[in-house]
């Protein structure tokens, strides 16, 4: 067969080929999809050569910019080498990435298994707390995602990324700490964390029992960047373990330094994980997945096993480079400051537009807004309709962001750990011009 000439594709055309040979299903932004074609640092460039600032990073995955010179490097040099052996060999970026990952990550973890994505991670923290426990029920949170597999459509609870019911039985949904939309309808700090001490009330009343244990993000994804209160993790894995269970740490979206201040979320929430797992801006953009445990649990796999793709030498040294970076620049407190400006600057938008911010939340670069069509205490209704205006808006003053919650209302913003003052700024009075232009009150 002929290899199709795609040197003179447009936008147009691909749109077309996006609609006719991709599944219908895979989700795209704007009335008008945008097709991107190149990248650097903090901006992209699209099919027609329009520039964007890049305040969402490929879902949080671009953590240190787009082709970062580095990184590149690291993947070239690798590929000059050899692009690929299975787990069955030993390879350098492998060890020295597990080396890494054993030094920066918190208590006892120090164990990796590696995959090609954060989904298979979650599947192989599940499997290891079964084995470990001898248990199968797990808690997960309502609002949470776990991927796309069957186990991981299991644990998501956040209807529309789920194409299936429940498959895999044993998996029970705990309230979010969802302090906005508190779904026991109390208020924080009076509540005394109800979310979290329900957790007992949820394995007394849907398990045997004996769990094997708890998956939760320290902030929610998809779910609108859900951030618990301070409290929250102390008192619910206080209860898991208090039932035979294990504290499985979902960093996909919240590690390498994303929330500021602390290399990974759970770090501001003084827990230490059993195991975690990670994904997307471990590698900047290449497919890596990370499983990281204690030896004592890592030990309970007995079965053969191997990972065709998991370690993969290009994604191992893009990933080596990629925190060699974040280290060596000291992002992790750069993450912490630029924050803290974002999110200043945000809570300015609200007070400019309070009927139609209903919440600033997050850590660090990892920030969300929450719009409705009419913020009091009696009415909160997501305003879904706004929230499409808002981003046609963006669109045309260049700036990328991204969104989540149930009803896809909540503006989730993570430019990448390298963006700079001017940066913030300016994606700020962007945000404010669009939220104008959309009809903002």
């Amino acid at each position: 067969m002929a290899t199709a000439d795609t040197s003179k594709l447009d936008g147009a055309a691909v749109r077309a080929k996006q609609k006719q040979f991709l599944f219908p299903g895979v989700m795209t932004y704007y009335q008008e999809p945008l097709v991107i074609t190149e990248g650097k640092g903090r901006r992209v460039k699209d099919i027609d050569g329009n520039e964007y600032l890049d305040f969402f990073g490929g879902i949080l995955t671009v953590s240190i910019g787009h082709a970062d010179e580095g990184v590149n490097a690291a993947i070239r040099d690798q590929i000059d080498r050899f692009t690929h052996t299975s787990s069955l060999y030993p390879t350098i970026p492998v060890v020295e990435l597990a080396e890494t990952l054993a030094r920066i990550t918190p208590g006892e973890l120090s164990q990796t298994y590696f995959t090609a994505s954060g989904t298979e991670a979650d599947e192989t923290a599940v499997m290891m707390a079964q084995l470990h426990t001898g248990s199968t029920e797990l808690i997960a949170l309502r609002h949470g995602y776990s991927g796309r597999s069957l186990l991981a459509q299991s644990l998501t609870a956040h209807a529309p990324w789920r194409a299936l019911p429940t498959q895999v039985a044993g998996v029970k949904h705990a309230p979010a700490p969802y302090c906005y939309r508190c779904p026991l309808h109390l208020t924080y700090p009076s509540c005394g964390v109800a979310c979290a001490r329900d957790i007992e009330e949820v394995i007394r009343t849907t398990t045997t029992g004996r769990v094997a244990g708890f998956l939760a993000e320290p902030i929610q994804g998809v779910g609108g960047f859900i951030t618990p209160p301070r409290e929250y993790f102390e008192i619910a894995v206080e209860i898991v373990r208090k039932y035979g269970g294990v504290f499985i740490c979902d960093e996909v979206q919240t590690g390498f330094g994303r929330t500021g201040g602390a290399m990974w979320g759970i770090e501001h929430w003084n827990v230490q994980p059993d195991i975690m797992t990670a994904a997307k801006g471990v590698a900047n953009g290449m497919p890596l997945g990370v499983t990281i445990t204690t030896p004592e649990i890592a030990s309970a796999l007995k079965a053969l096993t191997i990972s065709t793709f998991g370690g993969n030498p290009v994604s191992c040294a893009a990933a080596n480079a990629t925190i060699a970076r974040i280290e060596q620049d000291k992002l992790v407190e750069a993450s912490a400051q630029h924050g803290r400006l974002l999110h200043d600057g945000l809570l300015a938008l609200q007070k400019r537009f309070p009927a139609t911010i209903g919440d600033v939340r997050g850590l660090g670069l990892m920030q969300g807004v929450e719009l409705v069509e009419d913020e009091t205490v009696q009415n909160r209704t997501p305003a879904k309709a706004f929230t499409a205006r808002l981003f046609e808006e963006t669109k045309k003053r260049r700036l990328l962001i991204g969104k989540g919650g149930l009803e896809g209302n909540v503006l989730r913003i993570s430019p990448p750990l390298t963006v700079t003052r001017s940066e913030v700024d300016e994606a700020v009075n962007l945000l404010g011009e669009s939220f104008a232009a959309a009809g903002a009150r």
